[in-house]
């Protein structure tokens, strides 16, 4: 089993804008961080921010990056603490703050994204 932890992930290039003669292209998606169960298979994404935001503040970004990559689960975190949103409806918790020791395992969020 190979785990991989890819930061600062580009996905898009950025929009193109044409005005006239002039072409421009916009900023680029990135996500902060992607998490893989095995190689090219993202399952999770991690969205962060830093402590002067509260600790859900970059959660919809995260949907945003989230339905563009196909990914079920995204965290966000400002630091201080964290939020885990499972977006495959197979758990009885949907969103949750869980403490490092309550994260769920590899394993766990891989059994949970072959269901869904």
């Amino acid at each position: 089993m190979m785990l991989q932890v890819r930061e600062e992930v580009f996905f898009t290039k950025g929009r193109i804008t044409v005005r006239g003669k002039l072409v421009a292209r916009g900023t680029a998606k990135k996500a902060d961080v992607v998490l893989c169960y095995k190689p090219n298979i993202p399952i999770a994404l991690i969205e962060a921010k830093d402590n002067s935001h509260p600790v859900g503040d970059g959660l919809q970004q995260g949907f945003d990056y989230a339905d563009a990559l196909a990914i079920p689960f995204v965290f966000c975190s400002n630091g201080d603490g964290f939020v885990f949103h499972d977006r495959t409806v197979l758990r009885d918790v949907k969103e949750e703050s869980p403490s490092l020791d309550q994260f769920p395992s590899p394993d766990e969020l891989w059994r949970l994204y072959g269901r869904w």
